[in-house]
């Protein structure tokens, strides 16, 4: 079946935005026609694809296969078309029969796992840390496995990267104090990614007064081989420590996730959770625990970084801002028919208002979400 979206203005990520038609036919992107459109005419845009989150609304991906059906039917109302749900607690021995039942729950618009460990140096809000362990990362490679992320710094780490590398599996770098030498000993052995960067990376201590010290942040920063991801929800990194990273890495090497958890994307107030306590959702604001305030995850939503990112950069052209949820995701875990507008590529798009909220979202060709 053939159909097109017509009289449009389509981002084309990183190289152009042009006005006129896009045919859609067996779910890919068949053609594009180039012609002129009405100055108030919509924009069309690759859909969104986060890398890093852990749930949408009252759904903990983790938890159960339900959630994870039902958050891939709430997310396309945000732009978000593809995501790697994100594992923080279910990667033990124990949670293996949990774990192969969220694999058989996953969706085509989830097309693998995050795991968020379990190979960590820091625990950051209570994930595993445990020594790298080639038999149990066996174990885990059977559920689906798309990405994982790991700390430089955790004794026998070095093997475990080599082995995902050789799995197909890209290499996350975080929850880390690693040295520069150790960052660059995981990046020599396969690491090519660290994800909400700056956040769970201590700044070294001082040592000798006046002499400062490097790190994990510097050693990443500096190669070009790695790109980064930050949580744009201008709470948990300050929109200028993101410009810091486009000066080295360009607009090629950032992309946008959310760390979303539950409380993303729900209306202002208050909202149980299954920790015990409740969070406080409001708008330019992370989660936060409803008595004591302080931060309980991210509440962002995929569109609200975007709308962020181009708030933030407007020295960049809108088609590289664009990227950084679009293409750049797409890129760096090898979604190859994903986050792009071109032929045989999947008819994964967003259609935007002027104000930048999405009208209507197709998955494969087929409209998942429609405002009206």
């Amino acid at each position: 079946m053939t159909s097109q979206i017509a009289n449009v203005r389509v981002v084309f990520p990183g190289e152009k935005i042009a006005t006129g038609t896009v045919r859609i036919e067996a779910g890919q992107i068949a053609g594009f026609n180039q012609h002129p459109v009405p100055t108030n005419a919509q924009l069309l845009t690759p859909g969104l694809i986060d890398l890093h989150t852990h749930g949408i609304g009252q759904n903990l991906y983790e938890r159960s296969p339900q959630e994870i059906a039902t958050g891939a039917t709430v997310l396309p109302q945000f732009g978000t078309t593809c995501v790697l749900p994100t594992l923080y607690r279910v990667m033990n021995r124990e949670s293996l029969p949990l774990l192969a039942k969220l694999a058989a729950a996953l969706p085509a618009s989830m097309p693998g796992f995050h795991m968020e460990g379990p190979f960590l140096a820091l625990p950051g809000a209570g994930a595993a840390t445990i020594p790298g362990d080639l038999a149990f990362l066996e174990e885990l490679l059977k559920y689906k496995v798309r990405a994982m992320s790991v700390s430089p710094d955790t004794p026998n780490i070095l093997p475990v990267i080599r082995r995902l590398r050789d799995r197909g599996v890209t290499v996350f770098m975080t929850h880390t104090r690693a040295s520069a030498e150790q960052s660059e000993a995981a990046i020599a052995a396969g690491a090519t990614h660290a994800t909400h960067f700056y956040d769970v990376f201590p700044i070294p201590a001082e040592t000798e007064p006046g002499v400062r010290q490097v790190g994990a942040v510097e050693a990443i920063l500096a190669d070009k081989r790695v790109s980064v991801d930050f949580i744009a929800d201008g709470v948990h990194v300050h929109p200028l420590a993101i410009k810091c990273a486009l000066a080295g890495k360009t607009w090629a090497g950032v992309v946008l996730i959310t760390d979303s958890n539950i409380g993303a994307g729900l209306p202002a107030g208050v909202h149980d959770t299954p920790w015990g306590f409740k969070v406080r959702v409001q708008a330019g604001d992370g989660a936060r625990h409803a008595e004591n305030g302080t931060l309980a995850g991210s509440a962002l939503t995929m569109n609200v970084g975007m709308k962020n990112l181009l708030k933030w950069l407007p020295d960049l052209p809108a088609e590289q801002v664009w990227a950084m949820g679009t293409l750049n995701p797409a890129r760096v875990v090898g979604l190859e028919n994903k986050g792009r507008i071109a032929i045989g590529a999947d008819a994964d798009l967003v259609l935007w208002d002027e104000a930048l909220n999405p009208v209507k979202t197709w998955v494969g060709g087929e409209l998942v979400y429609d405002k009206v």
